[in-house]
């Protein structure tokens, strides 16, 4: 053993034999011959257990360095494992400062489970620490520990690393809100708008009190169904800030939370001037009852509103304390206005009652119990007006990066805030319908008189007020917007509830709106929003975002008409309500283990349902602004759906595509295969997917959206794979596909050499009918030059295929397929990872010096390769060789259009009509659209007319566009000399030459080189051999000229034909033409002329 591994315990100790003995630093001059500390607890990261009592004050030698306590943490009993960095570990008790290495008593550094080991990297709470690896736990002990200090080598980002360090700068002062101050305040404040001093008593007069109470409950269940689907998402799991855009973006994905995010925003930021404008309005309408105007009213609308929305902006600006302090402010006024008109409904005063203003009395109750719509008014619209007042539920949750405990605090904030706002309402509505007719003209004199015939409430009262069915009346529920001042019993004080409503909404929304904004340009959803997404002060405010609210609220207070982008904002909203209830109906529907909600009083249906309601709202209120809303929202989610942002968030749309996945996998399991529904499904050899692009690009052309494509890549490496090594191979080889749109798997795997790995993947790659039925492979242009062995290999490869009832195509190209080996191929690698431009790095892979196409996978090298390796280049770059221009012109040839030709089809055997089937699926995309298919068989000089006219009737009953059939009746003749000599040439060095030795030194050679080929086996084929020869004179006779050639793969029998002779059959036949598949189907029938 290594004298660095610990050494057992003597036997017959009750301890486990895997123990070792426990060193601190402080014991170490007091026992010099103590052993080291084991190199199991080496490495740098942090592992939790229990306290161990058994460890003695003599243990406690004060706290490591790098421990620091967090006052928002969760306290536990708790141990954190840090390394000193010189080998020597520390293990420390967070509570009582106690180094021990015991986790249930024994010396390990498993970990025990720890709240700290699932908090992302830079966690606004607490310390992220990293658990044991399961390599640190598994591997061997005199295995080199990572130096890196993190798990498998990762490094954090710059990105992560200045986040946890704000995150840790920001604990210490950053204001923090509860439930009350927080989300009730704010909602509360939203919802009680400037509806319900000037507009509340106007739709009771209009619907009355029965519809103006089913108004307030229909709009109280659109936001109550909300509220509870707000409830559940932000308690599944941690909510950052964000708002509306957080929950919607991390339910749904990226799509629709980028498009919700900026329009939420926009909607926030435009609602500023909305309830601005507002708080004007009703200044000026004040100046001008004194005869204080400044200049007309739309300009003083356009001062005020400025000026106004400057002094909130400085509110903001000057921290989310003034702001919360601020709210508290207008909430008292706004709760002092709201008693005092209840107040006011209990004393009636006589020279109010001309006005309309009796007291409750049940004369007026009965007639305004049911509706009296006038000027064309409908339930719907006056529905429409009253909606925008029930908006705002969100105003907690956009700040819940402000909440000290968001999953706590915006339900019950947001909730209690619904239900009692919705109570107010109901309450004003009930009692303004209770003590205020509908009509009244203001007139003392209007008294009952006894030749008056008078039925109305009013006349059960003493007033007649039957002249306003005339009209002109100004007071009363239809008249008077003010007429909740008439009843209050303080007036200027329902003036002071209208300006803290309108002040507390619009400062509601300039907080929102860029707290809103800056987690969209956080999550770099949209290019060049970037510069929005800096914070500032100990609450990372955004103060551009600021800014930028303040001139768009400042622009359309400017414009001083808003009548048109009202109904647009409120769709905004509810777009935004809608897209939330879904999120928890798709969320439930994708049954995710993920989705586990505390809060438990939802349910998916009602969120669906809520969902469609607030898409129905949406047309009710104005059909037109919902339709803008909705092409608004379908061209930012189209937008952000194309630029495909480099985010993952676990969404519920990845988890219900899972289960449409399995659950069409499993149905496809279910049903038998039929003939009319099959599809080339191809496993392709390329290696590295950049080494052989052009394999890739042409497979992919007959593959795409309509069959499975498999990059399978055979890695043959000496040492022990590492994980991170893998991971982030596969990483590249993904977003290398991806980039050049390539609809394919990749599967990597370890294998001794060619032939096993691809054995691996032709039993193991494919799901259920998801499974690959043909072997797609490059031809070996240098396997004269090579090691036979591989040949054998690759040959058996071909073989196992068949065995296996695959179909099989080989690519060759004039020029070869693999590029690996020219520098600067370093498209695997992400633009973080690519060397900085002026430095020379590039991308090879390492292994024997070999020609432009070793084989058909770079797994073929026998090398220590396990991966891609970037080395430094010369400062001055080498100019290619000519080879190497021409190989990777080659290389592109698919990628682009083909232009007028000929796929030429030599559909020489019927392997069921795979060699058929390729070339039409070709001729269906747009770059082989061009191209014509020739047919070439073989036939008899006496039948080529009738040979062809049956070929003729075949492809039209497969519906097979075809340009020409040619009829080859000179096939079997010989082929010239010159060619038979060349081949003679070609297979001398693989002859066994038996008749020159002993027949057992023969027979030992073949055993040890079974790819020899013998005199027996080179007679018995002789006739092959020449169909091979002459068939590669007509290839260069006939389609030297084409775009792609398709010709029949021919077969050897296993066991008779040697590997060399079959792979210079293969060479025979392929050599010197343009590209050319050698294709071999199954022989089971993949056409059908049957309906």
């Amino acid at each position: 053993m290594s004298e660095r591994k610990p050494s057992l315990r003597a036997g017959g100790s009750a301890q486990s034999r895997f123990q070792v003995d426990v060193v601190t630093e402080g014991s170490s001059a007091a026992a010099p011959a103590q052993a080291p500390a084991p190199e199991e607890s080496k490495g740098r990261f942090k592992v939790v257990g229990f306290m161990d009592p058994g460890l003695g004050p003599a243990a406690d030698i004060g706290p490591p360095p790098d421990v620091f306590h967090e006052p928002d943490t969760a306290k536990s009993d708790s141990v954190s494992l840090h390394s000193t960095g010189t080998g020597q570990t520390h293990i420390s008790d967070s509570h009582s400062n106690t180094y021990y290495m015991r986790t249930f008593g024994h010396n390990t550094i498993d970990a025990v489970p720890n709240i700290e080991f699932y908090r992302q990297t830079a966690a606004p709470f607490g310390e992220k620490l990293t658990r044991p690896s399961l390599s640190e736990l598994h591997d061997e002990l005199d295995k080199e520990p990572f130096e890196d200090g993190l798990v498998n080598g990762e490094e954090p980002s710059a990105a992560e690393e200045a986040a946890a360090l704000m995150a840790k700068e920001a604990k210490g002062g950053a204001v923090k809100f509860g439930w009350v101050k927080g989300v009730l305040v704010r909602c509360m404040l939203n919802i009680w708008g400037v509806m319900l001093f000037i507009r509340m008593s106007w739709i009771v007069g209009q619907a009355g009190i029965e519809l103006t109470i089913a108004i307030i409950l229909i709009a109280t269940l659109v936001t109550t169904i909300t509220g509870l689907s707000t409830s559940a998402i932000t308690t599944n799991g941690f909510v950052r800030g964000g708002g509306a855009y957080y929950l919607i973006s991390r339910s749904l994905g990226p799509e629709f939370g980028g498009s919700i995010g900026l329009i939420f925003a926009f909607a926030n930021a435009v609602a500023v001037a909305m309830y601005v404008v507002g708080f004007a309005e009703t200044v000026v309408e004040m100046l001008s009852d004194v005869d204080a105007l400044m200049t007309d009213e739309l300009n003083d609308i356009r001062i005020v509103g400025t000026l106004t929305v400057i002094l909130l902006l400085g509110i903001s600006v000057a921290g989310m304390e003034w702001e919360a302090k601020a709210q508290i402010v207008l909430l008292v006024i706004l709760l002092a206005a709201i008693a005092n008109y209840f107040l006011g409904t209990f004393i009636p005063v006589d020279n109010k009652e001309p006005k309309g203003f009796f007291g409750y009395h049940t004369a007026i109750l009965f007639e305004n119990f049911g509706p009296d719509f006038r000027e064309e008014e409908t339930f719907f619209s006056v529905f429409a007006i009253f909606f925008p007042a029930a908006t705002g539920i969100l105003a907690g949750a956009n700040i819940s990066g402000d909440l000290a405990d968001p999953q706590s605090a915006i339900p019950k904030g947001t909730l209690l805030a619904i239900l009692v706002t919705g109570l107010t309402y109901v309450a004003v509505a009930v009692s303004a319908g209770s003590c205020i007719v509908r009509d009244a003209t203001g007139d003392h004199n209007d008294t009952v008189s006894d030749t008056v015939n008078c039925t109305d409430a009013a006349c059960t009262l003493g007033y007649d007020f039957s002249i306003c069915k005339e009209g002109g009346c100004q007071y009363g529920l239809m008249n008077d917007f003010q007429v909740m001042s008439l009843v209050s019993y303080f007036g200027p004080l329902i003036t002071a509830g209208i300006f803290s409503a309108t002040l507390s909404s619009a400062l509601a929304s300039l907080v929102s709106a860029p707290k809103v904004f800056q987690a969209l340009c956080k999550d770099n959803i949209y290019p060049g929003l970037g510069i929005f997404a800096k914070g500032y002060g100990k609450n990372n405010e955004p103060l551009r975002g600021y800014v930028l609210t303040f001139c768009i609220g400042l622009a359309f207070i400017l414009i001083a008409e808003l009548n048109i982008i009202a109904p647009i904002i409120s769709n905004f909203f509810l777009a935004s309500y809608a897209l939330i209830n879904f999120s928890v109906f798709h969320a439930s529907l994708a049954n995710s283990p993920g989705w586990r909600p505390s809060f438990k009083y939802y349910n998916m249906w009602v969120s669906l349902a809520g969902s469609v309601l607030c898409c129905v709202v949406m047309f009710v209120i104005n059909w037109w602004a919902a339709l803008v809303t909705l092409l608004i929202i379908l061209a930012l989610y189209i937008y952000v759906g194309y630029k495909k942002p480099d985010v993952n968030w676990g969404s519920s749309t990845q988890a219900l595509i899972y289960n449409q996945a399995l659950t069409h996998c499993l149905n496809l399991s279910s049903v038998e295969d039929h003939v009319k529904n099959f599809r080339p499904q191809c496993l392709v050899l390329a290696g590295y997917p950049n080494s052989r692009p052009a394999l890739l690009q042409l497979v992919h052309s007959f593959t795409k959206n309509v069959s499975l494509m498999v990059c399978g890549h055979v890695r043959t490496v000496s040492r022990r794979p590492n994980f991170k090594d893998l991971s982030q191979d596969y990483v590249r080889c993904r977003r290398w596909l991806i980039k050049k749109r390539i609809k394919a798997f990749y599967s990597p795997v370890f294998a001794d050499n060619l032939r096993h790995g691809t054995q691996l993947l032709l039993q193991a790659v494919g799901l259920g009918r998801l499974k690959p039925n043909t072997l797609v492979m490059g031809f070996k242009n240098n396997w004269s030059d090579g090691n036979m062995r591989d040949v054998e290999n690759y040959i058996n490869t071909i073989h196992d295929a068949f065995d296996l009832q695959f179909g099989v195509v080989i690519l060759r190209l004039m020029d070869g397929l693999d590029i690996s080996h020219i520098p600067g191929q370093d498209e695997l690698l992400s633009p973080s990872e690519k060397p900085p431009k002026e430095s020379k790095d590039v991308l090879i892979s390492v292994g024997p010096a070999k020609d432009s196409d070793s084989d058909s996978c770079p797994s073929k090298t026998h090398s220590n390769q396990s991966s891609p390796l970037i080395i430094r280049a010369t400062e001055t770059k080498s100019p290619l060789s000519l080879t190497d221009q021409r190989l990777l012109e080659s290389s592109q040839m698919f990628k682009k259009k083909q232009g007028k030709g000929t796929i030429d089809v030599w559909w020489l055997f019927d392997d069921g009509g795979l060699t058929l089937l390729i070339p039409y699926l070709l001729t269906n995309r747009s770059k082989w659209g061009d191209c014509r298919i020739r047919v070439f068989i073989g036939g008899k000089i006496n039948r080529i007319d009738h040979d062809r006219r049956a070929m003729a009737t075949l492809l039209s009953r497969f519906r097979i566009d075809f340009s020409d059939i040619n009829v080859l009746g000179d096939i079997n003749v010989k082929p010239k000399k010159h060619n038979k000599l060349s081949f003679k040439e070609l297979i001398e060095p693989y002859r066994l030459k038996e008749d020159d030795m002993e027949q057992e030194a023969a027979e030992r050679l073949k055993a040890q080189e079974p790819w020899r080929i013998t005199d027996n086996e080179l007679e018995l084929y002789k006739a092959k051999t020449s169909r091979q020869i002459r068939l590669n004179e007509l290839l260069k006779e006939h389609s030297s000229s084409a775009k792609l050639i398709v010709v029949s793969m021919p077969l050897a029998r296993k066991g008779t034909v040697s590997s060399a002779l079959y792979m210079c059959w293969l060479e025979t036949l392929s050599k010197d033409l343009p590209p050319l598949l050698l294709v071999r189907g199954n022989h089971q029938s993949v056409l059908t002329f049957y309906s």
